[in-house]
């Protein structure tokens, strides 16, 4: 065996030294790059085995030496300078079969992980490598391998090996139960509360800390609260709205307490106090919520954990994971929803709600995770007990072992100095009056309940899950002929596998008196998704010449069918579930068992294995109170958990050892930053034999394999036995796994000809795009026929569909001849390749031949039934004061609507305005508004109030548009034509000049070129933060720094600074004449050099093309009398010397960045370039936005006295949506995303934005897209905001910032704040605006409220009418703060200030937020509703506390007290507000009549 000499290197330091591996080629003349090669210590053959893929090789590197990362010699304990071995392996023996890889802080979409997958196929990994994937800018790190059952260090990715994506930046939802049990005691004298959270709780977030996870955390207590009543006129008025009623016709009401929302923390343990201040007060606030004095309410009781509000909770998560493609942020991915519940994870459920809440967790693909702090029972869990209707004493109840909750159990390390038995049967309490907490098979007796002892037996019988007479029956009725099975073996017939139809028929001996209209009724109850349903037993019963369906069927099949049939009567329809036995319960795989399956790592033999199942191994009885010598697995399973002891069982006592059901035990976080303590050296043993025998118990006898699956857990293939022990499994609750990409069910041929129906579609990408490029007026590059089929295949991805990977059989009806569906072994000479994709039960076919691409879809031939759930309830959000009523639909999706043909020929037409994105395609959007930097912020921290926004002002509206101007610019990616380099000399200039007709006066030598305060654009090579601008204002803006010139401009502003035409920053060559004729005008315009600036040559804009604002900048410094440069600019319009770019001569000149070009050109010029000549192209590749309220900048206007709008004789409109030219409020542009160039993959998007500016306004722009990765579009947005960043700024807003209850999109826990605004201040309670018009009443309300807002430093947001009908709509207007932070909304309508809302459905909305009942005889209240951002992530402004005031108050919350305080008038500010307004308004008419009166003085 050769030894090397071990050298290590950092790489960095050389450029020769860059690699993992540096070796040379002399001592391996048999080597290639991409070898895969083995190194270990010679000394220890079973040692520490490194794994390295030899990426170049080094001539500097000497003779038998081998050098490797210092970082990587470290973490596997390999010495400098020591001698190893190193020898080629092939790849397959040390290939992996899963792999975790983690990231952070980055949106990573589905599409982004198939495509890491195929970019790390074939590479070598080893545990906490960096993987840093350029082209799609991703960073993420190597977590965990498993290879042959067991976890190792370093391996390779070959195409087999399941890639897990863990996220530790996650959107987790954390619900507490608050059930009855939270106030009971543990076995340890603990509440259950004080387990959840000083136990549970705090060991997570300190777990959290130490991986340092950055997540998103929304944290809720949830109760339901039930009424001793009979009927509803039990209860008071103000309670009916919420009341629901059950299937046993109690009355309830549930209650939501949203503790943190939307939070990101550094420590999470300041959170706990909170919670224990929320718990204390909690169960008094919910039971005694609507106690009114002198009112009679019927007793309140908190439910147990089995009856509580557990399955409406996860809807709840739900309604706003779905909605993850509208508030799109590019800082997380994934989604968990984990309960905390003190019960045993039992609990009694409606049975459609649970179809519902199976189907849509299972189809987004969200994580959830039930964490029991109750002790584990004896019998399987988790367990939904459905609802029994069905009163009659034989009725069974039924059961369901949900395999999509992810359970674990936390118990604490606490031990009892007596004992070491853990009692995990909780006993009811005889005698006293407590309630009984609902046991598996407990009686639903009312009274008798509490004590049963003394009860009659025949109340009970149905109790029981047997009938035992109708059991003996059948038992001793005479046995089918066929049949010779002998008695006994017949009554311990065990593994069954039940639920197809036919067995449903032994199961039940009332087949004889079938009726045919039982059949529906029958196929109603059998629901649920993942048991399939054979339909021959249906037929069979229909027979009528068949006496007895058993004996039928027991002659047509084996005789084992016929035991089957000897069994207990059940009502039909169902197999019965034994929660202590489940595993005699086997069923039919589905996708839906199969989805999750590839998370789970493979364990010895070779079964998929959950790491928090721990197996209960006999032990060698030692002698009393000594440590039992579990020195080897503790040096293994030093995990770095506050409860070890716990988690591995080495308590003196007990008679088992519990070792987890694999060998290695899952890795400690410490071991996640490559520091590893001597302990941790045998996780590192390259190949180990296992710990312990392969499971000595129940090794299960079912493979992946094979079609039928055991009931229980969520692999479903670990059987279920009362020794398995359930831990915690943290690794999900820290770095939650997302949807895996791949599964590996498809059915087979007969069910696909039987089940589902069959659709396909061809495309010819090349054949779409050559039609295309032809009518397109703008040529883009088409997407070739591969690329289309890749892109085709990550939009289902997108969507939540996973790649089917099947193994190397004979083609599986027709599927792919290749070793897996993902890509072909050896690809044929013409391009065949086949992809197979699934969710839920809709398959797909993708097959890509020569340049067809087939797309092939199976979708069940009888679907589910759509399910709505309409559900009611109550919720106290942060800043709220009260429980506030809400309402939500819950609905399974039909995911086979999903339009799949519009959304490829969008894709092969490279987003074609033929196929618009359109909202049921779920696209992904990005919502910004563009708001003014005011630098006021700052002030409201030295401030005591913060109504101290100044009034619109010129001040620096000038930059604030420049800025704009600046970044549409950037978005549009148009370049100046003069860079700076041509500007340096003025003989650089006339040789660059273009079609110049006529001479111009050369500019002053003083003012020369050199240093010109001339505008820096996109093109220029100088920052613009430096560029020089010339201050003209003597007055400094308070609290804005004013701008620095560079020392040779500070002259020439001192010497120009008392010309303010100069402000603008073009070079002042010229200055026009009084009657200078239009032709002059013009021909200075196209100057090249002094004229307006035209932009260089792009695609699709014909050469010489402008903006207008900037045409009217530059005439207004050259223009002396009172000419207006817009007029101009219209009558060259008309004299057609410009033209709209697009070259439509209708469109008039609109001021703003609007595109005009010079029409006189010469057309043989080589850049000469025409325009479109289509105008609804050129506005498709363009964006165009009017400004409106800026005149004054480029035309001096007469000054107006400043009547507040409220108080005017004719309010001026609300917005500028009446007088915009196109009378749109949004216009879409397409949008190329890949700026720099980077991805692997053609990306393209949309973007929709306002189509006005106006100044202290918000300007809306939305990015959309489906073709592009998230770390892409992250990389575009970033780049803008860098752009607007001087005087405006970019912050991203939700889709729905108000979240009203019972509006369709909206966050089930998130809601305005209502803050009623005092309109009594009035001396002599006097009506508001008493001197107007009644008609103008209302409207003059709204805009006293609308300046209350911009005193706080509101800014207006236009939005599109939602409705059309009727003309009594109540007017809504919406606002957002100018730091982005918080949203108000204002609603009136015509008469007496009413709220009523525009849609039947939303009647509700002021019931709930106004505080009122429908009646529209009273009067609403007058009032704001406040919102918060949750766009932006708090954890910055966090910082933002205000120092002085004595708790350090956050900047919001101070806005949201002092706003409260100004709107109900304390310290009389909202009535001296309304003086002042007065006063100005008297001082106007005084200046009005002055100057009336001077007028008249002068015609006399």
């Amino acid at each position: 065996m050769k030894l090397y000499k071990l050298n290590t290197h950092t790489r960095g330091c050389n450029k020769s030294y860059d690699a993992d591996l540096v070796m040379n080629l002399k001592d391996h003349p048999n080597a290639n790059v991409g070898d895969v090669v083995e190194i270990y210590a010679p000394d220890e053959e079973n040692g520490t085995h490194l794994l390295l893929q030899i990426t170049e090789f080094n001539g500097s590197c000497g003779r038998d030496v081998i050098s490797i990362e210092s970082g990587i010699a470290n973490a596997f304990k390999m010495r400098p300078y020591s001698n190893v071995v190193m020898r080629i392996v092939k790849p397959a023996d040390v290939a992996l079969d899963s792999i975790e890889i983690t990231f952070k802080d980055q949106y990573m979409g589905r599409s982004e992980m198939w495509r890491l997958k195929t970019y790390l196929t074939d590479t070598c990994v080893y545990v906490n490598k960096k993987i840093d994937y350029n082209d799609m800018q991703i960073r993420c790190q190597v977590y965990e391998m498993w290879s042959q059952g067991e976890r190792v260090a370093s391996g390779v990715i070959t195409e087999e090996t399941k890639i897990v994506f863990r996220s530790s930046t996650s959107m987790v939802y954390l619900f507490l139960q608050m059930s009855s049990e939270m106030w009971d005691f543990d076995i340890h004298g603990d509440l259950y509360f004080e387990k959840a959270v000083n136990g549970f709780l705090t060991e997570l977030f300190q777990k959290w800390r130490k991986l340092s996870c950055n997540h998103e955390v929304t944290i809720v207590l949830f109760s339901r609260t039930f009424y001793a009543a009979k009927s509803l006129d039990e209860f008071p008025e103000h309670m009916r709205d919420c009341l629901q009623q059950d299937y046993k016709g109690r009355f309830y009401e549930d209650f939501y307490r949203v503790a943190i929302q939307n939070e990101r923390c550094d420590d999470w343990c300041t959170v706990l106090g909170q919670l224990r201040k929320l718990f204390t007060s909690y169960q008094a606030t919910v039971l005694r919520y609507h106690e009114r004095e002198n009112m009679d309410i019927p007793t309140a009781t908190n439910s147990s954990a089995t009856q509580g509000n557990f399955l409406e909770v996860l809807n709840i998560s739900l309604n706003t994971f779905e909605k993850h493609y509208l508030d799109r942020t590019f800082d997380r991915t994934g989604q968990l929803s984990v309960v905390i519940t003190p019960g045993v994870g039992v609990f009694s459920v409606d049975r459609e709600l649970t179809n519902i809440t199976k189907q849509r967790i299972i189809d987004n693909g969200v994580g959830s995770d039930l964490v029991c702090v109750g002790e584990q029972p004896l019998h399987a869990v988790p367990l939904l007990k459905f609802h029994n209707k069905d009163t009659t004493l034989t009725s069974a109840d039924d059961y369901s072992l949900p395999h999509w909750i992810n359970l674990s159990f936390y118990s604490t390390n606490k031990k009892i100095a007596y004992s070491s038995f853990i009692p995990r049967i909780k006993l009811p309490l005889f005698g006293s009056q407590s309630t009984l907490h609902d046991g598996v098979a407990e009686g639903e007796g009312d009274e008798n309940e509490r004590n049963f002892l003394s009860c009659n037996q025949s109340e009970y019988k149905h109790n029981s899950l047997f009938d035992y007479d109708a059991y003996d029956e059948q038992i001793f009725q005479p046995l089918p002929a066929q049949s010779t099975c002998s008695l006994q073996r017949v009554v311990r017939a065990k593994k069954t596998s039940v639920p197809s139809l036919e067995t449903y028929a032994y199961r039940n001996n009332d087949w004889e008196n079938l009726t045919p209209t039982q059949i529906p009724a029958m196929r109603r109850k059998m629901s649920d998704p993942d048991i399939h349903h054979g339909t021959s037993a249906m037929l069979a019963a229909l027979q009528p010449d068949t006496t007895n369906l058993s004996e039928s069927l027991a002659s047509e099949k084996n005789s084992r069918r016929t035991i089957v049939s000897i069994a207990p009567i059940v009502r039909p329809g169902r197999a019965l579930i034994n929660p202590f036995d489940p595993s005699h319960v086997t069923i039919k795989l589905t996708s839906n068992r199969r989805r999750w399956t590839h998370i789970f790592p493979k364990g010895p033999t070779g079964v998929l294995i959950q790491q928090h199942h721990y197996q209960a191994v006999p032990a060698k009885p030692t002698q009393a109170g000594q440590q039992r010598p579990l020195q080897q697995i503790q040096s293994i399973c030093q995990s770095n958990n506050n409860n070890d002891q716990e988690d591995y069982g080495c308590e003196n006592g007990e008679q088992y050892d519990r070792v987890s059901s694999h060998s290695l035990i899952s890795k400690s976080a410490s071991s996640h930053s490559f520091v590893m303590g001597d302990d941790k050296n045998d996780f590192f043993k390259r190949r180990q034999n296992s710990l312990m025998n392969p499971l000595p118990a129940n090794v299960p006898n079912l493979t992946a394999t094979q079609a039928k699956s055991y009931l229980w857990g969520a692999t479903g293939e670990q059987e279920w036995t009362p020794a398995i022990t359930t831990g915690v499994d943290w690794k999900s609750l820290t770095i939650p796994a997302c949807l895996p990409i791949t599964t590996d069910y498809f059915p087979d041929k007969r069910s696909l000809n039987n089940d589902y129906v069959i659709s396909d579609y061809t495309l010819l990408p090349d054949d779409v795009n050559h039609d295309y490029a032809q009518s397109r007026a703008v040529y883009r590059k088409p997407l070739s026929t591969e690329e289309v089929c890749k892109e085709i295949v990550s939009q289902r991805l997108a969507q939540g569909f996973q790649l089917i990977v099947v193994d190397e059989k004979p083609p599986i009806a027709g599927a792919c001849s290749s070793g897996s569906a993902v890509l072909p072994v050896k690809p044929p000479c013409e391009t065949n390749k086949e992809y197979l994709l699934s969710i839920g039960r809709i398959f797909h076919k993708i097959s890509l031949s020569g340049s067809v691409i087939t797309v092939t879809g199976y979708r069940p031939r009888h679907p589910y039934p759509p399910i709505n759930v309409d559900y009611r309830y109550r919720f106290h959000a942060p800043q709220h004061e009260t429980y506030e009523i809400s309402g939500v639909n819950f609905t399974t999706e039909k995911l086979e609507n999903f339009n799949w043909n519009h959304m490829d020929l969008y894709i092969c037409t490279r987003g074609d305005v033929d196929y618009p994105l359109m909202e049921s395609l779920k696209y992904w959007r990005y919502r910004m508004y563009l708001l003014p930097r005011e630098n006021i912020v700052s002030k409201i921290a030295s401030c005591q109030r913060c109504d101290i926004f100044p009034d619109v002002t010129a001040d620096n509206t000038r930059e604030q548009v420049e800025d704009f101007v600046r970044l549409i610019e950037a978005v549009s990616k148009l370049k100046r034509q003069y860079a700076r380099k041509a500007r340096d000399s003025p003989i650089a200039h006339i040789t660059k000049r273009r079609h110049s007709t006529s001479i111009i006066s050369r500019p002053q030598p003083n003012q020369g070129l050199t240093n010109s305060p001339f505008r820096e654009r996109v093109g220029s090579n100088r920052l613009p933060e430096k560029r020089p601008s010339i201050n003209v204002r003597p007055k400094l803006e308070n609290g804005r720094i004013p701008r620095i010139f560079p020392a040779t401009d500070a002259a020439a502003a001192a010497g120009i600074a008392a010309r303010d035409d100069q402000d603008d920053g073009f070079p002042v060559d010229i200055k026009f004449s009084p009657n200078a004729t239009l032709p002059e005008i013009f021909e200075a315009m196209k100057h090249p050099v002094n004229g307006v600036g035209f932009f260089s040559q792009t695609q699709s804009l014909p050469s010489c093309t402008f903006v207008s604002y900037d045409a009217l900048m530059w005439l207004k410094t050259r223009l002396n009398n009172g000419r207006h440069p817009l007029d101009l600019l219209e009558a060259m319009r008309k004299e057609r010397m410009i033209c709209h770019a697009s070259g439509d001569w209708k469109k008039p000149v609109v001021p703003g960045f609007v595109f005009y070009y010079v029409v006189p050109q010469d057309k043989n010029a080589k850049d000469y370039a025409p325009p479109l000549d289509d105008y609804s192209a050129f506005v498709n590749e363009w964006l165009e936005i009017e400004f409106q309220g800026c005149s004054f900048l480029w035309h001096d206007e007469p000054l107006t006295t400043p009547v507040p709008n409220f108080l005017r004789e004719s309010p001026a409109p609300q917005s500028w949506t009446e007088t915009s030219s196109n009378k749109r409020v949004y216009r879409q542009s397409h949008l190329e995303i890949d700026v720099n160039q980077k991805s692997d993959r053609m990306e393209w998007g949309h973007v929709k934005h306002h189509t006005v500016l106006q100044p202290r306004f918000a300007f809306e722009i939305v990015v959309e897209w489906v073709t592009s990765s998230g770390p892409i579009v992250a990389d575009l947005i970033g780049g803008w905001m860098r752009k607007a960043n001087q005087f405006n700024f970019l912050v991203s807003v939700p889709a729905d910032p108000m979240a009203e209850p019972f509006t369709k999109k909206s966050d089930p826990l998130r809601g305005p704040i209502f803050i009623p605004l005092c309109t009594t201040f009035l001396p002599n309670g006097a009506a508001l605006f008493d001197e107007f018009p009644e008609e103008s009443r209302s409207d003059r309300m709204l805009f006293f409220q609308e300046a209350i807002l911009g005193k706080f430093g509101f800014l207006p947001c236009v939005l599109e009418k939602q409705y059309n009908v009727g003309k009594d709509l109540p007017k809504e207007y919406q606002y957002v703060h100018c730091t982005g932070n918080m949203f108000a909304l204002i609603r009136c309508a015509t008469n007496n200030y009413q709220v009523e809302s525009p849609i039947l459905k939303e009647t509700n909305v002021t019931r709930c937020v106004y505080g009122h009942t429908n009646n529209t005889n009273v009067p609403k209240k007058v009032g704001f509703l406040w919102a918060w951002n949750h766009m932006i992530p708090n954890k910055k402004w966090k910082a933002q506390t205000i120092n002085n005031s004595a708790d350090g108050e956050l900047f919001q919350l101070k806005m949201l007290k002092d706003f409260r305080e100004f709107c109900s008038n304390s310290d009389q500010r909202l009535s001296t507000f309304w003086t002042q307004s007065q006063e100005l308004k008297r001082r106007a008419q005084k200046f009005e009549n002055n100057n009336n009166n001077t007028e008249e003085m002068k015609l006399k």
